[in-house]
């Protein structure tokens, strides 16, 4: 009985490293790529490691863009986009989630019903408010569209819905306003969710592609996900240039993740917990 539920865990860890490794392997590919000079970068047969590790690539990086303000411009709407996602979904979540009034299922199905749709059918009405907004070519113009969120929505709505009625009772007898239990009893209950939300939505703005590359077309306010693209030459692509760019982008969202993994992963297995 030990020896066949050894051979068990056995199989059961070498196919977990294989789907690591399986993981793990183009993030490798794009960190050693980076240190690789052009031609190493396009050799057949391909080669994993460089023969002398170059930091060329990302010197290159900052005089063949803005890099530094492509940085400064993601992060700002990174972090606004969190900041702003987060207090309205939970309000909002915690309004679905909590609070009765009339037609309550109704108006929460006609938010849903916005994940349910391509997001690019939205990119036309979008660019026509934010040019009437006269906000075209500028930071705002990234991240006012996604001030909001159904999926956070419908993400944290699980998390208040989870919650004992005692709670509220209990605060409302000892006087507590609707304000006031909401942020002072609920929103430290839903910790682990608010962090996933945050993971998720900061994941979303930090790579976000079509959306910025529509809006804005100076360099100086791009943001990092279309401004790495334009490293793609007419001819050629320079690829330890790309992939440099690709290091330090990524390089946040996994310090983020590493740094709050214990409550994501705590925030999204109890998304579930009642429907």
């Amino acid at each position: 009985m030990q020896k066949s539920k050894n051979i068990r865990h056995l199989i059961v860890h070498i196919i977990l490293l294989a789907g690591v490794t399986i993981t793990i392997t183009p993030f490798l590919w794009m960190v050693f790529t980076s240190f690789k000079t052009l031609g190493e970068s396009m050799a057949i047969p391909p080669t994993i490691f460089p023969k002398q590790f170059q930091l060329d690539a990302y010197k290159t990086i900052f005089t063949s863009i803005p890099f530094a303000q492509v940085y400064i411009n993601t992060i700002i709407s990174a972090v606004v986009t969190v900041l702003v996602q987060v207090a309205f979904c939970t309000m909002a979540a915690y309004g679905f989630g909590r609070i009765d009034f009339p037609f309550k299922n109704t108006i929460f199905l006609i938010v849903l019903s916005v994940l349910m749709v391509p997001g690019q059918i939205f990119l036309i009405p979008q660019y026509l408010i934010i040019m009437k907004m006269g906000l075209l070519d500028t930071i705002p113009a990234v991240f006012i569209p996604n001030l909001f969120s159904a999926f956070g929505t419908f993400l944290m709505r699980q998390f208040f819905m989870s919650l004992p009625k005692e709670l509220e009772e209990a605060a409302i007898l000892d006087g507590c306003n609707r304000f006031q239990i909401f942020g002072k009893i609920m929103l430290p209950l839903v910790k682990p969710g608010i962090v996933s939300l945050v993971i998720f939505t900061a994941k979303f703005a930090w790579n976000d592609f079509m959306w910025p590359m529509i809006v804005n077309t100076s360099p100086t306010k791009m943001t990092l996900a279309p401004a790495l693209s334009t490293l793609q030459g007419q001819y050629g692509t320079r690829y330890p240039m790309q992939m440099a760019g690709a290091v330090m982008a990524v390089l946040p969202i996994i310090i983020l993740f590493f740094i709050f993994q214990k409550q994501f992963i705590e925030g999204v297995a109890q998304s579930g917990i009642k429907g």
